[in-house]
């Protein structure tokens, strides 16, 4: 599709491939489900994230970034209030807060699922053996990783893919080894690959869905 043409399905409905598409309650633009967050109401009224859109009864969804969500006040407010049909709403200061908890527990217990599967391979002799032969296909670091162990890994990873002096890299975590380690029940995880692609894929998935409501520069 051309950069200038949008794509023609902009309501809740389903794309052209059978994706199902929603539209955000504050930009107003449909965009594919997977990519929203969606929000629910509990029993008494409290407006609460619902990222796996699990939570029965009536939802609404957003995309934005974290940084426009805390921002919209009263634009949220109102437009909860039509999503929902009521103006009986508590909608929690912190809710930013709360969606990136989920976006980032979502995410690591996908990592989480893929380790036990046996698609995790951490320790730098392992990824970088990984990355030259080609068997890796998402290679992740910790926030407070070495630049120098970065480097080498992504050196690798592009070897690997023949895709040497494009200057590809791994994709840096919002969150330290500690927080990585304990996903991946291990003490001390730095980096991690994955060697599947489809338990890449998914794992992506969970990180981009994060990534893009943290925004490039995330709250603390």
């Amino acid at each position: 599709m051309p950069n200038n043409e949008r794509p023609a399905e902009l309501t809740d409905g389903q794309r052209a491939d059978g994706g199902p598409i929603r539209t955000c309650i504050l930009s107003r633009e449909g965009q594919p489900r997977d990519g929203l967050i969606r929000l629910a109401v509990s029993p008494d009224g409290d407006v609460l994230p619902d990222v796996r859109a699990k939570a029965p009864g009536r939802g609404a969804w957003i995309g934005v970034t974290r940084a426009q969500l805390d921002a919209s006040g009263k634009q949220l407010r109102g437009a909860l209030s039509r999503a929902f049909k009521t103006s009986d709403l508590n909608i929690p200061e912190d809710l930013g807060a709360r969606v990136t908890a989920q976006l980032e527990r979502a995410f690591l217990d996908r990592l989480g699922l893929e380790a036990k599967a046996g698609y995790v391979v951490i320790g730098g002799e392992r990824i970088e053996k990984a990355g030259r032969s080609g068997k890796l296909y998402l290679l992740l670091h910790a926030a407070d990783a070495g630049v120098d162990g970065a480097r080498k890994l992504d050196q690798a990873l592009r070897v690997g893919t023949d895709r040497e002096g494009s200057g590809d890299t791994g994709f840096t975590l919002p969150f330290p080894r500690t927080i990585l380690s304990l996903a991946l029940g291990r003490e001390n995880v730095v980096h991690a690959g994955l060697t599947d692609p489809r338990a890449a894929a998914r794992v992506r998935e969970a990180l981009d869905r994060l990534l893009h409501f943290i925004g490039p520069d995330p709250a603390p």
